[in-house]
């Protein structure tokens, strides 16, 4: 079967990837209930792509089926930066051709080089998607998400640009909030905090990311609790 591969993904040093398990364990804690969790950040260049990806990993590493879905159609840089190409050399039909056009949602999900991986990247950014999220397609692609595996993971647009986020968010069953340590403010996050609760999406946990420390590390909160790695 034609799948898509990763030709840029190295290992990850020992204490981020702890830090990352822990993170995974801790949401399989919330319950069978949630399963399409939206990982969202206030501002651009906090890390939520690269949380995204590497939970993905993880998930799917252990044997659950898991999909991802790049939802950030604006700036997204996914596909680029992880070298995702097919394995006949074919073209990747990503989210912004998905939900403009007709086709069957099981064709929509590429299955990965990661085995239980499954992934529908964006390709092609587009300057208003806007329309797109607001289509029945959309929630339909979730739902089909939902139905078919046990967690689905959506990569958005940061909330404090444009309403991507609020629309993902109201779809999905919670969001993780990715924070940039020493530059995303108290009052950012508490914003982001209340555009969540406006939607109507549970917030699951915080990562606090690239905390500065002597063994560089990444911080993940949960009812009290915290883990950390670096990016």
């Amino acid at each position: 079967m034609n799948k898509i591969v990763f030709n840029n993904n190295p290992e990850l040093p020992y204490a981020m990837e702890e830090a990352l398990n822990s993170l995974r364990i801790n949401i399989g804690f919330l319950g069978k209930d949630v399963k399409k969790i939206m990982i969202v950040s206030s501002t651009p260049n906090e890390g939520k792509s690269f949380v995204t990806m590497q939970l993905f990993r993880q998930f799917a590493q252990t044997g659950i089926k898991t999909a991802l879905i790049d939802a950030d159609m604006r700036k997204s840089t996914m596909a680029i930066k992880y070298d995702m190409k097919l394995t006949n050399g074919g073209k990747i039909q990503g989210t912004s051709a998905v939900l403009s056009g007709d086709g069957e949602f099981d064709q929509a999900f590429y299955p990965t080089s990661i085995d239980n991986g499954f992934i529908l990247p964006n390709i092609d950014n587009v300057i208003n998607p806007s329309k797109l999220l607001e289509n029945q397609r959309f929630e339909e692609l979730l739902n089909y998400a939902g139905e078919n595996f046990r967690y689905t993971l959506v990569d958005s647009s940061p909330l404090d640009l444009v309403s991507d986020g609020e629309r993902i968010g109201s779809l999905c069953d919670g969001a993780i909030l990715v924070v940039r340590s020493g530059v995303t403010s108290k009052s950012m996050v508490r914003h982001s905090a209340m555009q969540l609760e406006r939607a109507g999406c549970p917030l699951l946990g915080v990562v606090l990311n690239r905390v500065e420390s002597s063994k560089g590390k990444y911080y993940y909160k949960k009812q009290g609790t915290y883990y950390y790695a670096n990016n």
